[in-house]
């Protein structure tokens, strides 16, 4: 059975909670269907701020599922977990073609990054339908291959405002990819972290080089899959710090109800 939102169970207790990494806080959940133009249904979750007030959106775009990336990979989860409550921040997470998580299994089969262009037009097309504002692409890993490739193409280019890679290793995108972003001169961060097991951010420097607006954030003592608390909150408060333009430290306290999803 798919993973219900609705289930989570929040209590007041009274105090500020440190916010950690299972902690769960307040925004309207919803599961989503997404229809692609090639006719599969891919399964994912919206998580808009409580209050229905929308600052900005992230299209989320996960890990290599080959090698377990969906759409609750870590920081994503996080970022549905905290963003909505302290940033306004929508947070829009589905797993593209043929991968599965806890919310269900999306139809199709990984198609190396081909065929999942559908998947990225499908996710922007359903934020635009929902009228949800200031839509940002953000790819992780295999995500950013994605942003990198269609993010600049059309129809998603002229429905987003920018994009955000975290540790983009440059394999499927190439210098064409690169290219198509420059020209289009829409913002371009890129986390890069500092041990990094494909792209570190000396050689970084170098291939962003093709895109001027390119903004490159080196972030000492990272690792590709951004473990810990530490990294996380940071990949965190530079996501938020880039769609909503201004310099965001995300509390690490809450004063308010949460709740915890059991493992």
């Amino acid at each position: 059975m798919a993973f219900d939102p609705a289930s989570l169970d929040f209590v007041d207790p009274g105090t500020p909670s440190a916010i950690r990494a299972a902690t769960i806080l307040p925004a309207r959940r919803e599961n989503i269907e997404l229809t692609t133009a090639d006719g599969l249904t891919l399964v994912g979750e919206l998580a808009l701020p409580a209050d229905g007030v929308v600052r900005a959106t992230l299209i989320t775009l996960h890990p290599l599922p080959t090698h377990g990336g969906f759409m609750d990979s870590h920081v994503y989860k996080k970022a549905s977990y905290r963003l909505p409550a302290l940033a306004g921040i929508a947070v829009l997470r589905f797993n593209t073609r043929g991968t599965t998580s806890p919310r269900g299994t999306s139809d199709g089969a990984f198609d190396e990054g081909h065929s999942e262009r559908l998947d990225v037009a499908a996710a922007v097309q359903f934020a635009v339908d929902r009228g949800l504002p200031n839509r940002w692409l953000v790819g992780w890993s295999f995500g950013t291959e994605l942003v990198l490739k269609y993010g600049a193409l059309a129809p998603v280019a002229s429905e987003v405002e920018g994009a955000v890679l975290l540790s983009p290793p440059l394999h499927r995108a190439v210098d064409a990819d690169l290219a198509l972003w420059a020209a289009l001169g829409k913002p371009l961060t890129v986390l890069v972290p500092e041990f990094d097991d494909y792209l570190q951010p000396a050689a970084a420097v170098q291939r962003f080089a093709a895109v001027p607006q390119a903004h490159l954030v080196a972030v000492d003592g990272a690792r590709h899959l951004w473990v810990g608390e530490k990294y996380a909150a940071r990949a965190l408060n530079e996501l938020a710090s880039t769609v909503l333009g201004t310099t965001v430290v995300l509390p690490v306290d809450w004063q308010g109800p949460v709740a915890v999803l059991q493992a």
